[in-house]
């Protein structure tokens, strides 16, 4: 198979390119391998974050939380003395991994001025 590879600014392989045969080849085998998924909905498929808010998560590279904090042009040092907490616990909460609980959602919504369930992806 001839192939050839696009790494990343530290060497580390991001993107082959193959010839379109080799790459039809291997959709062609492929077929029929794909399993359908079940959707399960809730309340909240519904939910929508602003374009703004988004395009800061983007751009910067940060979280949902993160995000709305900026939008709303505050510190994580405001944050955290409204919350009644420290500047470090609202950094740790606005990691991307970060899952807040729903206590602390409403009351950050409160702060940005969203809905608690825009707080959350």
């Amino acid at each position: 198979m001839s192939k050839q590879y696009i790494y990343d600014e530290t060497g580390k392989p991001q993107f082959v390119v193959l010839p379109v045969a080799e790459y039809e080849k291997l959709l062609s085998d492929a077929e029929g391998e794909w399993e359908s998924i079940p959707i399960e909905a809730d309340e909240h498929d519904d939910e929508t974050v602003p374009h703004d808010v988004v395009g800061i998560m983007i751009e910067q590279e940060v979280s949902l939380q993160a995000a709305w904090r900026i939008h709303r042009n505050l510190s994580q040092q405001y944050v955290a003395e409204q919350l009644g907490t420290t500047q470090s616990a609202i950094s740790q909460l606005e990691r991307v991994e970060s899952k807040p609980q729903k206590k602390t959602r409403e009351r950050l919504a409160k702060l940005y001025k969203c809905r608690p369930e825009q707080l959350v992806l």
